[in-house]
């Protein structure tokens, strides 16, 4: 029976085990940061960035990216961007301008994000991230006691009603910053045709002042009339 209940509480409660991650030595907690992140990075030609996120179980991953700026010869904006388990398992890969790849976590671990423009040799590209986790706040099977407590406990009625609104808050951030992302590409974008609307109608200017210079000269040199070094008696 000893030994029963040893294997027991080696064993723990049937069902998907936790994945909790322990902290270091010491009383130092484990540093994870925060739950979602919204910047812009400029990667250079040639190289691979790679971020991790921290994600307990059953929670939902967004992983969202937009090429805001792209130089170099060929000027493509195209961006390969990979996203991984604490495993090195790959989980969702897209290649575009921008793309999103989002998953439930199966296990609670730090999830590796990698941008790579390898195949810009010559320019660097700016890419706007935003990536993160969101929990529900709570399971499927308390559902109907939840549901039970709405109708008993005021409280716990304003509660849930709370995280209903805390996750519709999440995802109108969510999309204003795919606005943001939308805005600063077609900002870059202006900018750049604005620069390239410049500079030709500049060259072009030059063009037509040079044109005209070199037909007034060659036309003077047509009506030129030598003069003879005699004099005339």
């Amino acid at each position: 029976m000893l030994l029963l209940a040893l294997l027991a509480l080696l064993l723990g409660p049937t069902g998907c085990p936790k994945t909790e991650p322990l902290s270091g030595s010491g009383q130092e907690p484990l540093f994870r940061g925060a739950d979602r992140y919204d910047f812009a990075i400029v990667i250079p030609a040639g190289a691979v960035e790679c971020f991790w996120q921290f994600a307990h179980q059953s929670g939902n991953f967004f992983f969202s990216y937009e090429v805001q700026r792209a130089t170099g010869i060929a000027n493509s904006r195209n961006i390969m961007a990979t996203a991984s388990d604490p495993n090195g398992f790959q989980l969702g890969i897209s290649q575009d301008v921008r793309g999103q790849i989002n998953f439930l976590t199966k296990e609670t671990g730090f999830y590796q994000l990698c941008l790579d423009n390898q195949q810009s040799h010559f320019g660097f590209m700016q890419v706007y991230l935003n990536f993160g986790v969101y929990y529900e706040g709570f399971n499927a099977e308390n559902k109907q006691p939840e549901e039970k407590k709405e109708l008993n406990n005021t409280l716990e009625a304003i509660e849930v009603s709370i995280r209903k609104l805390q996750l519709q808050i999440f995802h109108m951030w969510r999309f204003y910053n795919f606005a943001r992302m939308r805005k600063g590409s077609d900002s870059f974008l202006l900018e750049s045709n604005y620069n390239y609307v410049n500079w030709w109608s500049m060259a072009q200017s030059c063009v037509i002042v040079l044109s005209g210079v070199l037909q007034l000269y060659f036309l003077k040199r047509l009506f030129n009339v030598q003069t003879s070094s005699r004099q005339k008696c």
